[in-house]
């Protein structure tokens, strides 16, 4: 499988949160080869703090499927997810998960703690990369931005 492919999709998401003064996070849920789950970060725009990208791909992923369970899914995302996302990922039972870059201050595989280590009745198999750098690039962009505005949301 080209990994890079659906990253790149996953980025595309991230650059359209950007229009929304969204912090650039992408998202989508692959099944045998093809796309049924999009998400990226819509906190700003619904003024709700659930609405990461990778919890609108798994409710959009379970839409498309008909089912909670995404056990033959990979997720891509441009940043480690949280906590939440996190959780999120093991009641779906998603089988496997890919990652831009690592989040610092609140990374769930591997940065601040690894939760799919925990003694949770499932744990994917996770991976960083592909497309590290240019999922770097875009939120060291986007962060810039806001400090040049003046402004730090987060």
């Amino acid at each position: 499988m080209n990994h890079e492919i659906f990253m790149r999709e996953a980025l595309a998401l991230a650059r359209e949160a950007i229009r929304d003064g969204d912090v650039p996070v992408g998202c989508v849920i692959v099944q045998d080869g093809e796309i049924v789950g999009r998400g990226r970060n819509r906190r700003e725009e619904r003024g709700d703090a659930t609405a990461h990208a990778e919890v609108e791909a798994i409710r959009d992923a379970c839409a498309r499927l008909g089912s909670w369970r995404l056990h033959r899914c990979t997720l891509y995302v441009t940043l480690e997810p949280c906590p939440m996302c996190a959780g999120a990922i093991i009641n779906a039972r998603v089988r496997e998960i890919h990652y831009g870059v690592k989040d610092e201050k609140a990374g769930c595989c591997g940065s601040v703690l690894n939760l799919f280590e925990e003694r949770f009745n499932h744990r994917p198999r996770i991976y960083r990369g592909p497309m590290e750098e240019e999922c770097r690039q875009l939120l060291q962009d986007f962060f810039q931005g806001l400090r040049g505005e003046g402004r730090e949301k987060i």
